[in-house]
């Protein structure tokens, strides 16, 4: 199946434009990670604890900002999460120094005396199992005794604890009336005992800065690594002028995608590692089509120029290159709109990935192809004068007429050369 056929579209003429474009895209996508922007880092790479709340009422992140200010916690990240319905504010603070679970205790604290003054009791939106065991023991509303009451409150508190992580926070008391297993009696002492906190703790991630600083070296590594490993490999299985023009336009891509993810201030952390090395195969697949067909056309005509080769070869692909593209593209951009938070950053880098992957294999590694021929090939103006250097025929190849000819006569006796005189006998 072909979308296009027979087309003859002259992408090289163009090339010093969308080459132009290129670098300020590169310059664009450089400066808004070193710029006043910055690579928004998650808690994989950064280090410290990360803090995912739900709260019955929507959060004022300013007031939660200067809760945590008073504390002392000046460096305090604070950012809404999910749908506008639910709530959730995820807060990222710096580890405390010796000590595992950071600022995990000192953030809820902060934010209980902030919210939750004047309660007092229990609070079903924060309390763990064993601590709500225990306070249904020690009630004993449902009369079961001291033997049996260890199990039976045991399996009422695990139950209304799934509960609370099902739908994040209790906002009623109706909603624990209705948890299987729990008995009015049991209702009506927690309601004595016990309350509803304006928030509730949804999850908790601690990292090390120890651990977050290997993390970005190991992640560095693995997308440098493979680059390197393309190179080698398009290198060998091609020619090292097709090499630098993938690995150019990989680079322009990484550097590009990774420009609009700083400036969107998504967050930075191993997900997104794991989009860049399959933007990497991706765009450097695409690119390999491409120079494959070239190759394949060198064979067949040696004589045609280079750069009409390429936009042969380009236009012989490029019905490939729009279904392979678009079918890929619709799939990564609705899980762009339907993935959630949590893929939000894979899918923005693979969607942008994929666009700008495919314009670099047309614009970005065939004309550094073609640089590099131009500046190192055998016929490159760096190579010119140099002893050894042969002349290259227009499809790239070494010209048979390159070859130093043999003169027909000797200049000082006017007699053929030595080989032509022994020719001239055997025929004779």
């Amino acid at each position: 199946m072909q979308l296009l056929h027979d087309t003859h579209i002259d992408f090289m003429k163009y090339r010093r434009f969308w080459i132009v474009v290129s670098f300020i895209l590169v310059a664009v996508g450089v400066y808004s990670m070193f710029g006043p922007h910055r690579l928004n880092l998650g808690i994989d790479f950064a280090g410290g604890t990360q803090i995912t709340l739900a709260f019955r009422e929507p959060p004022s992140t300013d007031r939660i900002r200067t809760v945590l200010e008073q504390e002392g916690m000046r460096e305090a990240v604070i950012q809404r999460f999910g749908k506008a319905e639910e709530h959730q504010v995820i807060i990222k603070t710096a580890v405390a120094r010796g000590s595992e679970e950071g600022s995990r205790e000192r953030v809820v604290a902060a934010l209980s005396r902030a919210f939750n003054r004047g309660m007092t009791g229990v609070d079903l939106n924060q309390v763990f199992v064993d601590s709500l065991t225990q306070f249904l023991v020690q009630a004993d509303p449902d009369h079961v005794g001291a033997q049996a009451a260890p199990a039976h409150y045991g399996a009422v508190a695990d139950a209304i604890i799934k509960e609370r992580r099902k739908n994040g926070i209790f906002s009623s008391w109706d909603r624990i009336a209705h948890v299987p297993g729990v008995s009015p009696a049991t209702v009506a002492a927690l309601q004595h005992g016990a309350h509803l906190g304006t928030f509730a703790v949804l999850g908790v991630e601690n990292v090390g800065p120890q651990v977050g600083r290997e993390l970005r070296k190991q992640g560095f590594l693995a997308v440098l690594l493979s680059l390197l490993a393309m190179l080698v490999y398009i290198w060998f299985r091609f020619e090292l002028r097709f090499g630098i023009g993938a690995i150019m336009a990989t680079l322009h891509d990484i550097m590009v995608t990774l420009g609009l993810f700083t400036l969107l201030h998504f967050e930075f952390n191993l997900t997104t590692i794991a989009a860049f090395l399959t933007l990497v195969g991706y765009s450097t697949n695409d690119t390999v089509v491409i120079f494959d067909r070239v190759r394949e056309n060198m064979r067949k005509n040696r004589r045609k120029p280079l750069i009409e080769l390429m936009n042969e070869s380009i236009n012989e692909t490029l019905s490939r290159t729009i279904m392979t593209g678009g079918l890929t593209f619709l799939t990564v951009l609705s899980l762009l709109i339907l993935g959630g938070d949590v893929l939000r950053g894979f899918a923005f880098v693979m969607t942008i990935g994929i666009i700008v992957g495919t314009y670099s294999s047309i614009y970005v590694a065939s004309p550094f192809a073609l640089l590099w021929e131009h500046l190192f090939g055998v016929q490159g103006k760096w190579r010119k004068g140099k002893p050894g250097a042969l002349s290259r025929g227009p499809g790239g190849e070494p010209s048979r007429g390159a070859e130093p000819k043999e003169p027909r006569t000797e200049p000082r006796t006017g007699e053929a050369p030595p080989r032509r005189r022994r020719q001239a006998r055997k025929r004779a």
